[in-house]
């Protein structure tokens, strides 16, 4: 038998060069039930690829169907899993192909990456690419709740300085409400309603409001929200928990709404929407309902001819949602209502899964 000698020095050598990296990351462990973790660091895989250093993430509705229910139709949570999809960084490192951004940029990031090459992406529909890959969804790619991820460089967009780092997390909700908002033709003689204003909701209103529609309707079961949605321009508010919306709004326009924005995946706001609409009207379901199936009075859409339209997430409207702020013209301090450090994560899944303290938006801090 041969021995082999190896010096103490060389053998802690290998053995440190054995160990994995490790950074910490916020992980679903099972229903409503999240840890803090060491996990793997990111690495950079291609050429164009960017290591950012997490700064900032907010907790969307999508967070908590997965918190809470732990899927999204037969988006199935395969527990650990990490999600967040929303968020602010610093460049750390970039490949030796990246010219966009380079180490120590402050960004944000298109949560989705995609094959570039389907005939989806090839005609102008990235949101829609057939080999998608999502942060934060399961079966695709693991969340942003960490305090390293790797990202393609076309995903990462520069910020300027005059938006906070804690602010650019709502820039991705808020390119949804442009996006949504395209949809509406000639939206000056336009009266609209917005069903539920949560971040996303709120996006959608306060980008209608721009767009300089005729007028808007808004509700939510959430007083301190319609607050929100008065501040940045909502025409009327209700709340369908103390008052007959339906009723009310006809009133103030008798023959219905030209469109509905239903903004929080709700059947009953999506009946409502449906009694809202005149004739000819469309239905935007922008929301995500927690279950896979909804349901509509079809003797109804049909004799009105309702045209419905999904809106899927957003299409290159990441950069026009970095104007906006840029420019100054929405009210952050509005939108922003809890922060929270990233030891204290689950304390901001809580909140907003039971809707407390009048929250639009956590956002919890990892920089």
């Amino acid at each position: 038998m041969r021995l082999i000698c190896i010096s103490r020095d060389r053998m802690k050598f290998f053995v440190s060069n054995l160990k994995v990296k490790c950074m910490k990351a916020v992980v679903l462990t099972g229903l409503q039930k999240i840890e803090l973790r060491d996990v793997p660091d990111p690495e950079r895989k291609s050429g164009t690829d960017v290591l950012l250093k997490m700064a900032a993430v907010g907790v969307c509705g999508s967070d908590i169907h997965y918190y809470t229910k732990g899927r999204i139709g037969d988006q199935i949570v395969q527990y650990p899993f990490i999600v967040g999809h929303e968020g602010s960084a610093i460049v750390k490192e970039v490949g030796n192909r990246v010219t966009r951004v380079k180490p120590g940029d402050p960004v944000v990031f298109d949560p989705l990456v995609v094959c570039g090459q389907c005939f989806q992406c090839l005609n102008g529909r990235r949101h829609t690419c057939l080999h998608a890959r999502f942060l934060g969804c399961p079966g695709q790619r693991e969340g942003c709740l960490s305090e390293y991820i790797v990202m393609p460089e076309e995903c990462c967009y520069p910020i300027p300085s005059e938006v906070s780092l804690t602010e650019a997390v709502l820039v991705e909700p808020m390119s949804i409400g442009i996006h949504s908002v395209k949809f509406l033709n000639n939206p000056t003689s336009r009266d609209i309603g917005v069903l539920g204003v949560g971040p996303i909701g709120l996006s959608v209103s306060s980008g209608a409001q721009r767009a300089g529609v005729k007028s808007s309707f808004v509700t939510d079961k959430i007083e301190d929200r319609l607050n929100v949605a008065k501040k940045l321009g909502a025409d009327w508010t209700g709340n369908p928990d103390r008052s007959d919306i339906v009723k009310e709004i006809l009133e103030e326009v008798p023959d219905g709404l030209d469109a509905v924005f239903e903004c929080c995946g709700d059947q009953d706001a999506l009946d409502q929407a449906v009694h809202l609409l005149k004739p000819g009207g469309s239905l935007f379901i922008v929301g995500i309902p927690e279950d896979n199936r909804i349901s509509f009075d079809i003797s109804r859409m049909r004799r009105k001819e309702i045209v419905i339209q999904n809106v899927r997430r957003q299409n290159e409207c990441i950069q026009a949602a970095i104007d906006l702020f840029q420019s100054g013209r929405i009210n952050t301090d509005a939108l922003l209502t809890h922060r929270f450090p990233f030891k204290e994560a689950g304390a901001a899944f809580e909140l907003v899964a039971n809707y407390r303290d009048g929250v639009v938006k956590a956002v919890i801090e990892i920089g």
